[in-house]
């Protein structure tokens, strides 16, 4: 699941746009954030030189057009995309931000995409250039663009087999609001959790209500008004703090029968949202130093994952042998299939480097050619430091490619297309088979751990018999 956020970015106050790039750029390449600039992409530009890049391609639009709209104009877009922690990998996120990027500006753009992980949830930083790759338009944002960007993000999510945001407001919504469920448990969290779960036990009244809470280990203070704490929590949390539907005048309507609960979260939507089995080992872990109440849904839970794990075994007709055998078989296809996917990956990169190479190398040759002819003169070259750098990163780049001759841009992004689409039909063959591998992974792990259960109890059955004999 993610969220986006699109912005304008604007020359500072001292109207310098080459100052600008670099603030923008030098803050979302940072490699503290971005595991040492590992988590940097970019798209028909290099993320080291991607400042000077977007600033020569402003200035190639000024030469062209003669347009320019002062301090207010806009010279790039920074687009934010935010994951639910968990979710997804750095760098998943980070293809997934490019391929955001370069669907919305329909490739017509250059960009950079960092990826930082400074944070609890994952999240991407894409700056786009406002000036097109030929440099005579630039990206004017439309009405409704945000609401385009997001359904956009949502078809890309999907697509890749992740959750999206089913109902999403209207307006903007701070980051941890969003989060919702998925953010970080508050100790009135775990309080409102444990109160759900004791009313599922239908206690009479408010005393007996009080005592099931008290078994689980919460302490209670009765007085103007019920307070709790768990054992190493400093202060007592009121019941009135926790919202209209535990206040004590709910609950007494919920003991006499006047009124029915409703939790503020969902304890049975592990089994409706994922019908995929959950491994055993995870659900005794979850148990542990939860109280009873927890214990017991939890019980219940893992009885029914058992059950799961044996009607698949009956359904697929497979004994324990065969079950390891077959899951070993898909786990080496899943294997083959990703690191097919990941060599046209590379390739694809090797290829926008290239070409981005090929025109900075076009863009600047009149430039070096000049410089030249002008006997290497340190002015000229003072003048058009940033044009000839390139060049000659450009240069180097081909060099250490070992190309005697250079291939055409049209040859390149034939081939990077062809490659892009051999990666999109091999996707959903690999979402099916990473799904089905998993789910024999855990059915095998689950059997494995009945299977210990079993040889446990024969251990004990025959203690018992030795002691008795």
């Amino acid at each position: 699941m993610a969220t986006t956020n699109l912005m304008p970015l604007h020359p500072g106050k001292d109207g310098s746009i080459a100052k600008a790039f670099q603030r923008i750029i030098g803050y979302v390449e940072n490699p503290e954030k971005t595991n040492k600039g590992s988590l940097v992409t970019a798209y028909q530009c290099e993320p080291n030189t991607a400042a000077s890049e977007f600033t020569l391609d402003k200035r190639t639009y000024f030469m062209r057009t003669g347009k320019v709209d002062g301090r207010r104009e806009v010279i790039a877009y920074h687009l934010r995309q935010s994951f639910v922690p968990g979710e997804i990998t750095p760098e998943e996120a980070n293809r997934l931000g490019h391929e955001l990027a370069k669907r919305f500006t329909k490739g017509e753009h250059s960009f950079i995409v960092a990826t930082h992980t400074d944070k609890h949830h994952i999240h991407n930083h894409i700056i786009y250039n406002a000036v097109n790759l030929a440099c005579d338009r630039k990206f004017r944002n439309f009405w409704g663009s945000s609401k385009a960007i997001r359904r956009l993000n949502d078809l890309i999510c999907l697509e890749n087999g992740y959750s999206i945001v089913e109902h999403p407001k209207g307006h903007r919504q701070k980051y941890n609001k969003w989060l919702g469920e998925k953010k970080q448990r508050t100790h009135r969290d775990e309080l409102r959790e444990v109160i759900d779960i004791e009313l599922m036990e239908k206690p009479a009244n408010m005393d007996a209500f009080l005592k099931l809470l008290a078994d689980t280990g919460w302490e209670i203070k009765r007085g103007k008004h019920i307070a709790f704490r768990k054992p190493g929590q400093q202060h007592f949390i009121r019941i009135d703090s926790l919202g209209e539907e535990y206040s004590e005048k709910a609950l007494n309507a919920i003991f006499d029968g006047s009124r029915s609960h409703k939790p503020k979260r969902n304890y049975h939507s592990l089994s409706r949202q994922n019908e995929r089995l959950a491994l055993l080992t995870n659900i005794q872990a979850r148990m542990q130093g939860r109280g009873p109440g927890y214990e017991r849904w939890s019980k219940t839970y893992y009885l029914k994952q058992m059950a799961k794990t044996v009607l698949y075994m009956s359904e697929h007709d497979l004994d324990f042998e065969t079950l390891k055998k077959e899951s070993s078989e898909k786990a080496l296809q899943n294997n083959e299939l990703l690191t097919r996917i990941k060599e046209i990956d590379d390739r694809l990169k090797e290829i926008s480097d290239l070409k981005t190479q090929i025109i900075n190398y076009i863009k600047t040759k009149d430039v070096y050619l000049d410089y030249h002819k002008h006997g290497n003169s340190k002015k000229y070259y003072a003048e058009h430091e940033q044009e000839l750098a390139m060049h000659q990163a450009a240069k180097q780049a081909f060099n250490a490619l070992g190309l005697k001759k250079l291939p055409t841009v049209k040859s390149l992004s034939a081939e990077y297309e062809q490659l892009l689409a051999d990666k999109k039909k091999m996707y959903p063959e690999y979402r099916k088979v990473h799904e089905e591998m998993q789910e024999m992974l855990t059915v095998r792990a689950n059997m494995e751990q009945m299977l210990r259960q079993d040889e446990a109890v024969k251990e004990q059955e025959k203690h018992r018999m030795a002691i008795r004999g």
